[in-house]
């Protein structure tokens, strides 16, 4: 993969969050900052192939942890819902291709191919959940801790 191609890609995943930034009435003040994640995630997923061509879960699973830690971070700096950055910022890791193809088999009535692709779809959203689920667990726990530490008579 080429410069280009890489920096294209990168503005398209900006592009993309922004779009669903805008649908999801983000106000304007963080906009930038929910669109950036965007291009974090896509970045992050592409950084991985570097380290893990041939498999596509471990880079949405690292991809979601970056998108986590960055939508948590930010949400605790401008005190809003982290939602609204991690939502935002996942939208290009959705594996809309790959269920695309999952029902393009389906609709040729080619069952083993559609089972096939179905369960490797399935694999990438649960990667994509679960790369979500550690780092906002890790961010309510240490959250919790804070707030037990701070009550009277400890």
């Amino acid at each position: 993969m080429d410069y280009t191609e890489i920096v294209m890609q990168l503005v398209t995943a900006f592009l993309g969050s922004l779009g669903f930034a805008l649908l999801f009435h983000v106000r304007r003040e963080k906009l930038l900052l929910a669109s950036l994640g965007g291009l974090l995630s896509w970045g992050v997923y592409l950084a991985m192939g570097a380290v893990s061509p041939a498999l596509d879960a471990p880079r949405y699973f690292v991809a979601a942890v970056a998108v986590t830690v960055y939508g948590e971070t930010l949400a605790r700096i401008v005190r809003c819902p982290a939602t609204l950055f991690i939502v935002t910022a996942a939208v290009p890791l959705i594996p809309g291709g790959s269920l695309y193809k999952t029902m393009s088999y389906f609709m040729a009535q080619d069952n083993a191919a559609a089972a096939a692709q179905g369960f490797y779809t399935l694999v990438l959203a649960v990667s994509l959940a679960v790369g979500m689920l550690f780092p906002t667990s890790i961010f309510h726990l240490l959250q919790r801790m804070k707030t037990l530490n701070k009550k009277p008579g400890r």
